[in-house]
């Protein structure tokens, strides 16, 4: 499965973000790692389901990836 990286926009309850984490786990993702100094977390979730996280309108999805620096 790919990983995503959610994160909470800002303005949004905590709550927001639980209810994405149950998002997650209810469509047969999984979280494989949580974040400390933001509030977000990466999931291994089903391509063709990404949409229902998608269009939860209080946070961000995005393709995990790696970062490189020059």
């Amino acid at each position: 499965m790919p990983a995503y990286n959610v994160t909470l926009k800002s303005g949004a309850s905590p709550d927001e973000l639980e209810a994405a984490k149950k998002k997650v786990t209810d469509q047969g993702g999984k979280i494989i790692n949580e974040f400390s100094l933001i509030k977000g977390f990466t999931a291994e979730f089903p391509a063709d389901k990404v949409n229902a996280l998608e269009t939860n309108e209080h946070i961000t999805v995005e393709a995990d990836g790696e970062v490189k620096t020059q």
